[in-house]
């Protein structure tokens, strides 16, 4: 079965969306729904979500630099491989689409590296804010550049030295 909650975060209004006990989407919200929402998004619940809450509040409070949840995400081979690559890159750093497309294989598939950060339905729990266009230029992503700059910062930030130290090999949860 398929639910979502609303929750506030520090870049707005996020719906979490999760189906069978698993989180398959984290999306920036209008604050008033179409219709049309509630099949996508499922039955609104205050259940079920409270790990997903916890870890989201630690992670804007700067005590998480990388989330332990339980996600469900199907993409095409590549795509996945793109995801994992992400998952990699640590808290407070950034790689370019193309050092991700090289690290991959093939420098030529930096575009194809950025048509799959496109269709991660889980942005912030696959930090794809950590990546950026060429010279750390800020390009594309789902919730807006606004929204990339504000998660980039945060994990900047110089009260987080200590997490970015704890956290220095992806993938450790705080």
């Amino acid at each position: 079965m398929r639910t979502h909650k609303v929750i506030y975060s520090p870049l707005g209004i996020l719906t979490l969306v999760a189906e069978d006990g698993m989180l398959i989407g984290v999306e920036a919200s209008p604050t008033d729904f179409l219709p049309q929402h509630t099949v996508r998004l499922g039955l609104a619940a205050e259940d079920g979500f409270e790990t997903v809450e916890r870890q989201f509040e630690e992670y804007f409070a700067g005590r998480r630099c990388c989330f332990d949840l339980p996600v469900s995400q199907k993409g095409t081979p590549f795509q996945e491989q793109v995801w994992r690559a992400v998952q990699a890159i640590p808290y407070g750093q950034t790689r370019t689409y193309k050092q991700l497309a090289m690290a991959l294989g093939d420098a030529s598939k930096a575009r194809g590296v950025g048509a799959a950060l496109a269709r991660n339905a889980v942005g912030i729990v696959i930090p794809t804010h950590r990546v950026v266009g060429t010279k750390g230029a800020l390009t594309g992503y789902s919730a807006g550049i606004d929204a990339k700059r504000a998660l980039l910062e945060l994990e900047a930030a110089p009260a987080n030295e200590v997490l970015r130290q704890q956290c220095s090999g992806a993938g450790v949860p705080a």
